[in-house]
């Protein structure tokens, strides 16, 4: 008993260090960062166990609930284009890039974070933090991931139809570089789910409710978008990070495992 007590108090330790930096990273995905760690102790704890432990102190993280501006506009005079990848299911990075805007909350106002990122391996390819919905901002996560990237030449562009990706200035960019353009054409954020999927995950897990000021908001994002690259691992790509799995090929296997319904049909 004194064993196990001791094992759990050095998980629970392991767990704060790794929530200093990825605040609410969920529990599955923190077994998985533990997983080394358990083995160099010689810690055996299931993963039931494991949220038991994590429920009991507290740690299982709750979803935020927040009012949200409107980031969208699709009534705008701009060309709008067809869905292109409805069927499509990339097998190698650079090959499809989904794109959204959200809201980061500051005192008394909002900043606007337009992300870029690779379908394939989930890497934030592009990103910027911008004090308006003006299309300057997602016109420079755009520039960003286009200079990070070597090859463009089989890249599909995939977005909302939101005025700043069907704006003049946006396109002529996406064009120049022959990038496809492919818009969602329904109004369903399923037509976008990687994007906002991303988008859910920065928020809920890496970032603040709210900042002071803009150019702290500014710092923490970027901080956040590296350890969402390079330390978080997803189970919709095997468990790796992003930018271990961009530099991969091929089918990547969803591992996606729901606890709490094992949990449901347990009880039953």
């Amino acid at each position: 008993m004194q064993k196990e007590v001791f094992e759990q108090e050095i998980l629970l330790q392991e767990v704060l260090a790794i929530r200093t930096k990825q605040k609410r990273l969920g529990g599955r995905r923190l077994l998985i960062k533990l997983n080394e760690f358990m083995q160099s102790h010689a810690i055996n704890m299931g993963r039931d166990a494991f949220f038991d432990l994590l429920s009991y102190n507290g740690l299982l993280v709750k979803t935020r609930k927040r009012k949200k501006p409107i980031t969208t506009n699709s009534y705008h005079r701009f060309k709008k284009y067809k869905n292109l990848i409805s069927e499509y299911i990339p097998t190698a990075p650079n090959r499809l890039w989904v794109c959204d805007i959200t809201y980061i909350t500051l005192n008394g106002s909002f900043a606007y974070l337009s992300l870029i990122t690779d379908a394939y391996s989930r890497k934030i390819a592009g990103f910027y933090l911008s004090k308006t919905l003006e299309a300057a901002g997602s016109i420079k996560a755009l520039q960003m991931a286009i200079k990070g990237c070597k090859d463009v030449t089989k890249l599909i562009h995939h977005s909302d139809r939101g005025v700043q990706y069907c704006s003049n200035d946006y396109v002529k960019i996406l064009q120049k570089n022959n990038i496809k353009i492919s818009m969602t054409e329904n109004g369903d954020p399923l037509e976008n789910a990687i994007a906002e999927r991303v988008n859910g995950i920065l928020k809920d897990e890496l970032l603040d409710d709210k900042y002071g000021t803009y150019q702290i908001a500014q710092n923490e994002v970027a901080v956040a978008v590296s350890i969402y690259n390079y330390e978080r691992p997803h189970s919709s790509i095997e468990f790796l990070t992003p930018v271990e799995a961009h530099q991969k090929s091929g089918t990547l296997e969803r591992k996606w495992k729901n606890y709490y319904q094992k949990k449901e049909n347990t009880a039953a």
